[in-house]
């Protein structure tokens, strides 16, 4: 069966993907990753119930867009006290963010609330940093 060709909307969403991606990739080494072509997740090693591991973040290619969760922002709703009203308009829910282009000043804000996200983590128990030696 012939491949179909990409369109100009999945190359830019596949650019989109990887770039936010590239937003979780720096917190992998304390979690643990889930990978697919058009989906990348991160979970904390610790379970919350059940066996089933906290949900940290991930990046998903959707047909109209491409979303960011970050569930740090839903665990603590304080996060999201300073983001900017243009960050805020592309939240649907309590924790995911949805792009349809590449917006840097926006990724820059994610970036940051990102690293706040994994620290509020670390801080409330979810996220075990190993030990240098």
């Amino acid at each position: 069966m012939k491949k179909q060709a990409l369109t100009e909307t999945d190359e830019t969403y596949l650019e989109l993907f990887e770039e936010l991606r590239g937003l979780l990739v720096p917190y992998c080494t304390h979690l643990n990753v889930i990978e697919a072509e058009t989906h990348y997740s991160l979970n904390c090693k610790k379970e919350v119930k059940k066996g089933m591991p906290m949900f940290f973040g991930s990046v998903t290619i959707m047909k109209n867009y491409v979303s960011y969760h970050l569930m740090p922002v839903y665990a603590d709703p304080s996060l999201l006290q300073n983001i900017s009203p243009e960050l805020k308009k592309r939240m649907q829910g309590k924790s995911c963010f949805n792009f349809k282009k590449a917006e840097p000043a926006l990724f820059r804000e994610l970036k940051a609330l990102t690293k706040k996200g994994y620290q509020s983590f670390v801080k409330a128990g979810w996220i075990e940093k190993e030990k240098s030696r």
